[in-house]
C-alpha cells in the first residue's frame, strides 16, 4: 500500500513548522487552519542506514525548507527513521474528527469484543499477559520474539487462523503492513493500533475495521516532551495525548 498517495488527498492543507526525532517517538508540529497539530511516529532506524556515508535521514537540518509534500512523501522512504518522520507528518494532517471517535483504546476493545476468540497480534503490546486469560488463543508475533512470542516469520501459519488481528502501527514504518493484511481470512476483525496510526477513514477502504492511535490535545508539550525522550506512556500520564478509537462503520440492513 503506497500510504502517502492514499491519504495525500484527504489531508488537511497545512505547513509542518517543526520536527522533533526522540529516542522512541517522532512528532511532527503543523500550522493548519484549524490551529496548531501534533502528529506522532514511532521512531524506527535500519542497520542500512546506520553508516555516516548513509545518514538515517538525508535532508537532516534542512528538513523544514522541504514542502509539506515531500515531507509526507518521506513515508515511502527506504530509511524508516524517514519513514518515522513522514508518518508523523500525515498524522499531523489528518483531519480527525473527535466526536467520530471514542475514548477507548485497544485493551479495553478486545476485552470487551474478543473474548473467547483466537487473536493474533502483530507486535507484543503491553497488554498482552492481562488479555491471555480471557482468550481462546492469544498469538503474539514479534520480530524480536521474549518468552512466549511467535517468531514473527510464522505469520502466515497464525494470522489466518484468527478472528480478530491487531496490528501494530510501526508495520506501516517498516513496509510489511499490506503483507500481514493480505493474510486475514474474510470477516476476520482488522485492528491498527498504536501512536503511529493515522486516524483516517482511507484505511478503512483497504480492509481495516478499527483503528486505534492517539489524538495530542497539547501539541507544544507533545513536542518538547518527545524532544526530551519521553515515550507515549508519559506522554498520556502528563495529559498531553489521548487514546482513541475510530471504527468502521457497519452497513445498515436492508428490511
Amino acid at each position: 500500500m503506497t500510504l502517502s498517495t492514499d491519504i495525500f488527498s484527504s489531508l488537511l492543507p497545512g505547513k509542518i513548522i517543526d520536527i522533533h526525532v526522540g529516542y522512541s517517538r517522532t512528532a511532527v508540529l503543523a500550522e493548519t487552519e484549524r490551529g496548531l497539530s501534533c502528529g506522532l511516529a514511532a521512531t524506527l532506524a535500519n542497520p542500512a542506514f546506520m553508516h555516516r556515508c548513509n545518514p538515517s535521514v538525508a535532508n537532516a537540518g534542512r528538513l523544514l525548507e522541504m514542502s509539506t509534500a515531500e515531507l509526507v512523501n518521506l513515508a515511502e522512504s527506504e530509511s524508516y527513521t524517514e519513514v518515522s518522520i513522514g508518518l508523523a507528518a500525515i498524522n499531523a494532517l489528518v483531519p480527525i474528527d473527535p466526536a467520530a471517535c471514542t475514548e477507548l483504546n485497544a485493551e479495553v476493545y478486545l476485552r470487551e469484543h474478543a473474548l473467547h476468540k483466537n487473536v493474533a497480534l502483530v507486535g507484543h503490546f503491553p497488554f498482552v499477559e492481562r488479555l491471555k486469560p480471557d482468550l481462546n488463543n492469544l498469538w503474539v508475533l514479534e520480530l524480536d520474539p521474549r518468552d512466549g512470542d511467535i517468531p514473527s516469520e510464522q505469520a502466515p501459519e497464525y494470522i489466518p487462523k484468527a478472528d480478530v488481528v491487531a496490528i501494530t502501527a510501526t508495520t506501516l514504518i517498516n513496509h510489511t503492513f499490506e503483507g500481514l493484511l493480505a493474510l486475514c481470512k474474510p470477516g476476520t476483525r482488522v485492528m491498527l493500533v498504536g501512536p503511529s496510526t493515522p486516524l483516517s477513514p482511507v484505511l478503512f477502504d483497504k480492509g481495516v475495521d478499527l483503528l486505534c492511535g492517539t489524538i495530542v490535545v497539547d501539541p507544544r508539550a507533545a513536542m518538547l516532551g518527545i524532544s526530551q525522550g519521553a515515550s507515549s506512556h508519559q506522554l498520556h500520564k502528563a495529559g498531553a495525548t489521548m487514546q482513541v478509537t475510530l471504527q468502521k462503520k457497519l452497513p445498515i440492513p436492508v428490511t
